[in-house]
């Protein structure tokens, strides 16, 4: 590895704990919802305002209505790593007015603070080292790293699934900076998982009256979620999850109508095909004739296998360790844009960012004090992986 610039970047991050915190109140504070079009692009602009006045060349893509911000340093000529991650929260637009950036000790708040503004200002701040690096030593680094920050990752990335596909290819390595598990290790698998949403129409009668000449959808759902239900298993990792129903109009109505969402995981990309054969198979079941059942798939994220991480969580521990850190690899049955490039397979690691915990929820917080470190442990794995480059090539 090459010591001077190790050394250099080190010694910069370390020094950056207050402007990192800086950064992220900034970006805390601005409603980034999945569904608020304007808040996502006021996010982005920001990030590459931010970026750009550092000098660093920074892009703002659009695909469709999702908006993505792009940021390389290094040599166009060397092999390409990848620092990802999104802008969007899970928040309603107006949280950041009812609860915004605040800081208690060590510990920061706000609607996004660790699901992943704090990941997307340590990426920030790793790209600023590799870029300072260049301009004090007048020399380019021997690889080259890129930012890439999404808009849709809590909605599933429906658009920027295909930024990613563009943008990540040919690297060889890819880390994604959700938040560090609360033990302030990695993710090396997680789960892929679907989501599904279905509609039943059936014929409404007086249930008193005429009952048999009705056809209950809400009867036709009930078996349907039965059959649905009884695919979980345990054992090989698969759940299915029907999450909301709606259906009906007065109790003595026979339903004509009913909806329902599901929810699915699993390990393998094999298990979501075997999953869909099967779910096919329940309609299918469940069909009564004169009814109908219409269903699809809304949203979905294929799994982040554990073989795909394996050689650069090596790669992560020994770089950890080598400042006084023992990090592991975690799995966790969330899903995230991890399974994307490890579907193009390229060697990913998730939860790369700051320690942070209970996201989703009013209590999620980050923890300051893993800022500086988290950014020194990835740069220093960028250093690890672009010389020499076949510590990492599958």
């Amino acid at each position: 590895m090459n010591e001077q610039l190790i050394s250099f970047v080190s010694q910069w991050l370390t020094e950056q704990q207050e402007p990192m915190t800086a950064l992220l109140q900034e970006l805390v504070n601005i409603d980034s919802y999945s569904h608020n079009q304007a808040g996502r692009l006021q996010i982005a602009q920001h990030l590459q305002r931010d970026l750009s006045r550092e000098g660093i060349t920074a892009e703002l893509l659009q695909e469709h209505d999702t908006y993505a911000v792009k940021a390389l340093v290094g040599n166009v000529d060397g092999p390409l790593i990848v620092l990802s991650g999104h802008m969007d929260t899970v928040f309603v637009t107006g949280e950041v007015k009812k609860r915004p950036f605040t800081q208690e000790g060590d510990k920061a708040f706000g609607p996004g603070v660790a699901d992943m503004k704090s990941g997307l200002v340590m990426n920030c701040f790793i790209l600023k080292a590799f870029h300072y690096y260049q301009q004090t030593y007048a020399q380019a680094l021997p690889f080259q790293v890129m930012l890439l920050a999404t808009s849709d990752e809590e909605i599933g990335s429906p658009n920027g699934r295909k930024v990613i596909a563009e943008q990540a290819k040919g690297a060889v390595a890819v880390f994604n900076a959700e938040p560090g598990r609360i033990s302030g290790n990695v993710v090396n698998a997680r789960k892929g998982g679907s989501t599904y949403q279905f509609d039943i129409t059936g014929r409404a009668s007086h249930a008193g009256v005429s009952h048999q000449d009705g056809i209950s959808a809400i009867g036709i759902l009930a078996k349907l979620i039965t059959n649905i239900h009884q695919l979980t298993d345990y054992e090989r990792g698969i759940t299915t999850n029907v999450g909301g129903v709606t259906g009906g109009t007065t109790p003595n109505t026979v339903a004509q109508k009913a909806t329902a969402s599901l929810d699915v995981r699993y390990l393998t990309v094999d298990q979501g095909a075997w999953l869909e054969a099967q779910i096919t198979q329940c309609v299918a079941d469940a069909s009564v004739a004169g009814a109908s059942i219409q269903w699809h798939k809304k949203v979905g994220f294929v799994p982040f296998e554990q073989k795909m991480s394996q050689d650069l969580l090596k790669v992560y521990r020994q770089q950890a360790k080598a400042i006084g850190f023992e990090i592991d690899g975690e799995f966790t049955g969330g899903c995230s844009d991890a399974g994307w490039t490890s579907a193009m397979n390229i060697p990913t690691l998730c939860a790369t960012g700051p320690v942070g915990g209970y996201t989703h929820t009013e209590r999620e917080f980050c923890d300051l004090t893993t800022l500086t470190t988290r950014a020194l442990i990835v740069a220093r794995c960028c250093c690890a992986i672009g010389c020499p480059l076949d510590t990492i090539r599958r």
